[in-house]
């Protein structure tokens, strides 16, 4: 049987060496293709012909970039009107690779701490050119919450600047884990149904029991990869407000 970690293994498609690097087209590019191909159909096909009465795929684009607006506006506020693309972009995308790897024979781009981390690193470098070319020196304060007594200073700062360095991994952490483990879980009772189905006597009969909690467990994955989408880009709008409002 099958080891479970064999989905997130990244095979070459078409092998390919420059300069003595491996450059090849792998299943993960071909997927992370997929998903972006699929981010400009959804988009293209839905505002191609933008009407005043919306039809339903105009109805999908517009809701889901309503929903993006909301979220910038509570989290950051009227500034934040200016990054709508940005994170819009990055929702829909993380989004729509979460659901395709969740598709028979796909392959989870999510599931990498490669691909996560590269996401959550443009993250906190784009949050932090914001906040400096916005605050200038000013941006340390957000290191020293207001009203801090000086004797805590030495303990609070690094705290704090900890803190502020360690996003982009639990960002890109958060993301990878929960895909990983949730197709884990996917591969394993799978793995039941196969080997109770080959058994003789009553066990293939028992085998409807991890098909049943495969099924629950699928629409789990559904849910997880909706919501871990949004807390990717709820992050991000918490992240940018600090930069953009600053308010230490």
């Amino acid at each position: 049987m099958a080891s479970p970690l064999e989905q997130f293994q990244i095979k070459p498609l078409v092998p390919l060496e420059v300069a003595g690097y491996d450059v090849s087209f792998t299943n993960a590019a071909l997927f992370m293709t997929l998903a972006l191909v699929a981010t400009w159909a959804f988009m293209f096909f839905g505002m191609r012909k933008a009407e005043l009465v919306p039809g339903r795929w105009q109805s999908a684009v517009e809701s889901v970039h309503e929903f993006v607006v909301g979220m910038v506006d509570e989290n950051i506020g009227p500034k934040g009107r200016a990054y709508v693309p940005f994170i819009f972009s990055l929702f829909i995308f993380v989004l729509i690779a979460n659901l395709i790897g969740l598709l028979p024979y796909a392959f989870t781009v999510t599931s990498h701490i490669a691909v996560t981390f590269a996401f959550a690193a443009l993250v906190f470098l784009i949050c932090l050119v914001i906040g400096v070319a916005k605050h200038g020196f000013h941006f340390l304060s957000l290191f020293l919450p207001p009203g801090t007594p000086w004797y805590l200073w030495w303990i609070i700062i690094p705290i704090e600047l900890i803190s502020f360095l360690s996003r982009p991994i639990t960002l890109s952490v958060r993301l990878f884990a929960n895909m990983t483990a949730g197709h884990i879980l996917l591969k394993v009772f799978a793995g039941f149904i196969i080997s109770l189905g080959l058994a003789g006597g009553l066990l293939p009969l028992i085998g409807v029991l991890p098909m049943a909690m495969n099924v629950a467990l699928y629409a789990l994955e559904l849910l997880v990869a909706v919501v871990q989408a949004y807390v990717f880009a709820l992050l991000t709008c918490v992240y940018l407000n600090d930069s953009v409002n600053l308010s230490h």
